[in-house]
């Protein structure tokens, strides 16, 4: 039987062989422009209470007319090795503009995806600590969203940064959790606030008894470690009735809505917030 710690310890002496050679990056002049030119659409899915349908906050999203889909616009931007450049223009537009939220989206708490080369990166939490400041925008309504590959590049370092952001006021989210093999041992190392429950591990919640256990099982693991938890992908009912029963604290997805501009997301936080009002 291959044990837990053995898949841990393989994936670790795995690490240490020689990465290939990575390819040299090809230079994107359209990018270069776009970035230069800060033409990037900032959008927002909203984060949702399950139980009463009141938006508690919004992930910014990154969107180009080059490249639609943000896993694309930042897949270009690794390959021509302005993924950092373009990461960074994007949580400077995303919290300058929630700085100046106000009427319904005024309390609105704002995450941002930071990429594994932001938070490795020494230094980054002072940026990203200047920018809010800048912005105006209060650190207590900003989530910083992690994956886990921006951990094993060094966690000791990381643990650090991620303090000091969290010590200035920021959540800390782990986010796309059930991805990878070594998660768990993150979550008593990590200084986090919040665990987000990858779409990928509900998309068969209705239907799998396993997929129902899991995910029961990592909401009261969560909730044991003192952490809020966000759902993402949820599309369906039935999906939000049993996160719900299952005392989820946020969702994400379609049920509740895709992504949104800032007028659209003024509109539906509006809307929403009155009716449970």
């Amino acid at each position: 039987m291959l044990k837990w710690d053995n898949v841990i310890e393989w994936g670790r002496r795995g690490s240490d062989r020689p990465a290939p050679a990575a390819a040299a990056p090809v230079r994107d002049r359209p990018l270069e422009r776009v970035i230069a030119n800060e033409q990037i659409e900032v959008l927002y899915q909203p984060i949702i209470d399950p139980r009463t349908g009141r938006i508690v906050g919004a992930e910014a999203l990154a969107r180009a007319e080059i490249e639609p889909s943000a896993t694309d616009l930042f897949a270009r931007a690794a390959a021509a090795n302005l993924d950092e450049r373009l990461s960074r223009l994007v949580q400077r537009i995303a919290l300058r503009r929630a700085g100046a939220w106000d009427g319904a989206l005024v309390r609105l708490r704002l995450s941002l995806n930071l990429l594994p080369a932001d938070i490795c990166r020494p230094g980054y939490e002072q940026w990203l600590i200047d920018e809010m400041a800048a912005a105006g925008l209060q650190p207590s309504r900003l989530v910083a969203e992690i994956t886990e590959n921006a951990i094993l590049h060094d966690p000791d370092a990381v643990a650090v940064r991620l303090t000091r952001l969290r010590e200035a006021g920021v959540r800390i989210a782990i986010d796309d959790f059930g991805t990878g093999y070594s998660s768990l041992a993150y979550l008593t190392r990590l200084p986090l606030d919040i665990l987000k429950i990858d779409g990928g591990l509900i998309a068969n919640l209705t239907t799998g008894e396993r997929d129902r256990i899991v995910v029961r099982a990592l909401i009261d693991l969560a909730h044991e470690l003192r952490l809020q938890v966000v759902v993402e992908g949820v599309e369906s009912t039935g999906q939000l009735a049993l996160l719900s029963d299952w005392g989820c604290d946020f969702y994400q997805g379609f049920l509740g809505a895709g992504a949104l501009t800032e007028d659209e997301l003024a509109r539906f936080v509006g809307a929403a917030n009155a009716e449970v009002a």
